[in-house]
C-alpha cells in the first residue's frame, strides 16, 4: 500500500490517513472471511512501489502481493478455512480474549464492549463473530481514521483504541499465524500485519 506524496503538507497528511484507513480495511476483509475472487484480483494488480524507496512497509507489501499472485483463489480460500474455521476450535485464534486471558468471551471482551458503547459503536447484527475478532477491531480503527464524526473519529481516539485493544496482543496473533506449518499466504499477511502494527505503534508513540 502506498500514498502519493505531493508538495502540499496538508495533502500529504490526508493521503497518509487515507492509506492507513485502506490498510485497516484490507486487513479486516482478509481476516474476517476467506478472500473473494474480487479482493484477490485487486491485490494481484496493486502497485508495489512506494513513493520513496526503502519505505518500511514496501517489502512486506510486495511479499503479500506476490503471495496473492502465486496462490490460486481456491488454495487461498482453503488455507483460510484450515487455519481459522476448524471444527470445534480453529488452528489459530483471531480473538483478543484468547491471547490476553487464554479464554474466549472473557474480561477483555467486556472492556472492549464498554469502550465501543461509549463511542456509540455496536456490532452489526449480521456479524457472527464477537467484537474482539481482529477483523472487527481493524474495522473500528478504519472508522476512527476515516469516519465523519470528529467527536469520535479522531487521532486521540485512534491512539487509545489501538493501545487498549490491539497493541497488547496483535503481535502474538501474528506469531501464531506465522508459526503454523499450514500457513502460506496468511503467514505473509501476518508478516505484513506485524510490520504495519509496528509502524502504527511508532507513530502513536511519537504523539506521547
Amino acid at each position: 500500500m502506498s500514498t502519493t506524496l505531493g508538495s502540499d503538507p496538508q495533502s500529504s497528511a490526508l493521503d497518509e490517513e487515507t492509506a492507513r484507513a485502506e490498510v485497516y480495511g484490507l486487513l479486516a476483509t482478509l481476516y474476517y472471511a476467506p478472500p473473494t475472487a474480487d479482493v484477490l484480483a485487486q491485490i494481484r494488480v496493486a502497485a508495489t512501489e512506494a513513493p520513496a524507496a526503502g519505505g518500511f512497509l514496501q517489502e512486506p507489501w510486495q511479499a503479500l502481493v506476490a503471495a496473492a499472485r502465486t496462490g490460486t483463489d481456491a488454495a487461498l480460500r482453503d488455507e483460510y478455512n484450515t487455519l481459522f474455521m476448524g471444527m470445534g476450535k480453529p488452528e489459530v485464534y483471531l480473538f483478543a480474549s484468547h491471547y490476553l486471558s487464554g479464554f474466549l468471551n472473557e474480561k477483555p471482551l467486556a472492556a472492549l464492549r464498554g469502550d465501543l458503547a461509549r463511542m456509540g459503536l455496536a456490532r452489526d447484527d449480521g456479524m457472527s463473530e464477537t467484537e474482539d475478532h481482529i477483523a472487527y477491531l481493524c474495522e473500528v480503527m478504519r472508522y476512527l481514521i476515516a469516519g465523519d464524526d470528529v467527536a469520535v473519529a479522531n487521532l486521540t481516539a485512534q491512539r487509545k483504541f489501538f493501545a487498549d485493544h490491539l497493541q497488547p496482543w496483535i503481535l502474538a496473533m501474528c506469531d501464531a499465524v506465522i508459526a503454523h506449518p499450514k500457513a502460506s499466504f496468511y503467514a505473509v499477511l501476518a508478516e505484513f500485519t506485524r510490520a504495519f502494527a509496528s509502524v502504527e505503534t511508532q507513530g502513536f508513540d511519537m504523539l506521547a
